[in-house]
């Protein structure tokens, strides 16, 4: 059985307006995660919305991937997600998809980079951005690409990280194929989904919030496949999210009131 939620959400961007589907008894946190991209997916809508009308135009397109050599954080339940969601590809897509995740971790270790993500992942405490931005341009200076990525598209589109969904730039596309040197424009994110349901788990699990590295995420999820296995009612997983989506948009709005 599902009980249904009217979820009303102002964002700097529009109000959003949605119902939301979720199972009445005791779910696994990796139930939420697609809800919870969903509502980030709709609050992009909006701001696509608004900078339409503002003139500008998203210059994303299937086949521009040039993104996808930088550094992908993922929340704990997206790992999981990703986990299951590997674990049921059939084989053909599955073997040559674990060998270029090897591939990665192989040529990552040689460069020194491995060891610094995998302290990352284990952090008990947040990692402050002026130790993670020297990690980030390290790797994106190597330009691998994303071991998802197959013939230069996603082969994991409808299961990938949120805060690949979230990267859309204004700026012009051949711009982006170098973003330490270019100054793209990123179209403005009011709920980044992967912090949020950093946060939902670490406030459920009484843990540290923590951000994995994308190309390690099936190795920590395996490694914490016990934790994965947790339940809670499926109201307190929507309750959770929905409170450190408010903390964001209320920021949010403090951040863009400040710069009119």
């Amino acid at each position: 059985m599902v009980e249904r939620f009217e979820v009303a959400l102002n964002t700097p961007a529009g109000r959003l307006t949605t119902a939301i589907d979720v199972p009445t008894g005791f779910i696994p946190i990796t139930s939420i995660v697609p809800v919870t991209r969903r509502l980030g997916e709709e609050a992009a809508q909006l701001e696509i919305q608004q900078a339409t009308e503002l003139g500008q135009t998203v210059s994303c397109r299937i086949g521009c991937a040039a993104c996808c050599r930088m550094l992908v954080p993922l929340s704990a339940p997206e790992a999981f997600a990703l986990r299951d969601y590997v674990g049921q590809l059939p084989e053909d897509r599955r073997i040559p998809l674990l060998n270029r995740i090897s591939d990665t971790k192989d040529r990552l270790s040689r460069k020194g980079l491995w060891d610094q993500l995998n302290d990352i992942a284990k952090a008990s405490k947040p990692v402050p951005d002026e130790e993670l931005d020297p990690i980030n341009r390290s790797y994106y200076e190597l330009r691998i690409p994303c071991p998802y990525l197959e013939n230069e598209l996603c082969s994991i589109y409808e299961a990938r990280p949120a805060a690949c969904r979230e990267l859309l730039v204004t700026s012009p596309a051949e711009l982006c194929q170098d973003q330490i040197q270019n100054p793209v424009t990123p179209l403005p994110v009011s709920m980044r989904m992967s912090s949020i349901l950093g946060l939902a788990w670490g406030a459920l699990t009484n843990s540290p919030p923590r951000l994995i590295p994308l190309p390690m995420a099936l190795e920590w999820a395996e490694q914490h496949e016990e934790e994965s296995r947790r339940t809670w009612p499926g109201s307190a997983l929507l309750d959770q999210v929905l409170e450190q989506m408010w903390r964001f948009l209320s920021q949010a709005f403090q951040t863009r009131g400040s710069k009119l």
